[in-house]
């Protein structure tokens, strides 16, 4: 299956070093799509021969060029995934009739093999072959997720946000054990392994938030304290508002 992508930003470009296959690619003149080309070897083309030439085209443009885009390429692929936020299976079909299509909310740690990738469930029947082989493909990148339709903007302001947010924590964390003493790569490493391993822990309780950490924190502790201190800091206030901020 020939992958192109419309759109060579971050996103796009995490996806394709995720798979680490040379690419078919396009851009709106940025020349990111001939520097992910000089990466992992294809070619950079226009719109119109990124759709004819690729079996499946990932849309990575912005979401507002939806139907710009889809006007000027001219040519109806068989198979498009969106991952175009906020634009929803109908209105990528209403731009590409004809096209088989899935909508896609990844976030950028597809690039280590370790994304989620939330799939909105069709909305109407796909090619059981071709859905299998969309999937499979995605599911290289990581962990696939269906969600429905109506929730795909819930899933991209849980997940796709995901790194910037836990960057942010991380990095105030680190700030936090530099200003007691710790030196900075030692903080760095501490607090970023210390994360990988809670979420795997996490994975293995089945989400079992409360019971991990009800594992580390003792009556009146140090742990108590700090949870106490995050609570009064507002710490869900802040993860509920930006969660509202996202959605808009």
């Amino acid at each position: 299956m020939q992958v192109g992508f419309i759109g060579s930003g971050n996103m796009a470009s995490a996806i394709a070093r995720g798979w680490g296959e040379p690419v078919l690619c396009s851009d709106s003149g940025s020349g990111r799509a001939r520097a992910l080309v000089e990466e992992l070897g294809g070619e950079a083309l226009t719109n119109r021969e990124v759709a004819e030439r690729a079996d499946l085209v990932i849309l990575a443009h912005k979401p507002a060029q939806l139907e710009a885009v889809a006007s000027a390429v001219g040519a109806t692929p068989k198979a498009v995934v969106s991952i175009l936020g906020g634009r929803t299976q109908a209105d990528v079909r209403a731009a590409y009739p004809g096209a088989a299509v899935w909508r896609l909310e990844p976030n950028t740690p597809v690039e280590v093999g370790s994304g989620v990738l939330a799939f909105a469930a069709p909305d109407e029947p796909l090619d059981e072959d071709l859905h299998r082989q969309v999937r499979e493909r995605f599911a290289r990148l990581g962990v696939v997720v269906e969600v429905p339709e109506r929730l795909m903007d819930v899933a991209g302001a849980c997940m796709g946000v995901a790194p910037a947010y836990w960057a942010l924590f991380a990095e105030a964390w680190v700030d936090a054990a530099v200003r007691r003493g710790m030196p900075e790569a030692r903080a760095q490493e501490l607090v970023t392994e210390g994360m990988a391993g809670t979420a795997e822990l996490l994975k293995h309780r089945d989400g079992d938030t409360l019971a991990v950490r009800r594992a580390v924190t003792s009556p009146g502790g140090s742990t108590a304290r700090g949870l106490a201190a995050l609570e009064a800091g507002g710490v869900r206030a802040a993860l509920a508002e930006a969660m509202d901020a996202v959605m808009g």
